[in-house]
């Protein structure tokens, strides 16, 4: 599975984004409940949020991205996805311990 960073810029402050918002957070939820989403939010002091996704490939991504509620609503001014592979860092770190502690536990 690969990784995305996704970055939505808004072409409405936050306020305009309020009647979308519980369709928004239901759908992450959703994604997130399913393993698809894997951290989201907004950026501090920005008119965006960024979201990292995982994914079969970059279609299936689209998919996901086409689905969204701010994008259907038409208040993603732009959208920036890079794929990603994150390799360093304490969540890996904590990631791959967990992933060790199953593989062993499976050998008893």
């Amino acid at each position: 599975m690969a990784k995305f960073v996704v970055e939505f810029e808004y072409n409405v402050d936050r306020a305009g984004r309020q009647g979308l918002h519980p369709a928004h957070a239901e759908n992450l939820y959703r994604l997130a409940d399913s393993g698809v989403l894997l951290l989201g939010g907004p950026l501090v002091g920005e008119n965006a949020g960024l979201l990292l996704y995982e994914a079969a490939d970059r279609d299936e991504l689209q998919r996901i991205l086409d689905d969204e509620p701010y994008v259907k609503g038409g208040i993603v001014a732009s959208t920036r996805i890079r794929e990603w592979e994150p390799g360093k860092g304490s969540w890996i770190s904590a990631l791959n311990r967990s992933e060790e502690g199953s593989s062993a536990e499976g050998n008893h």
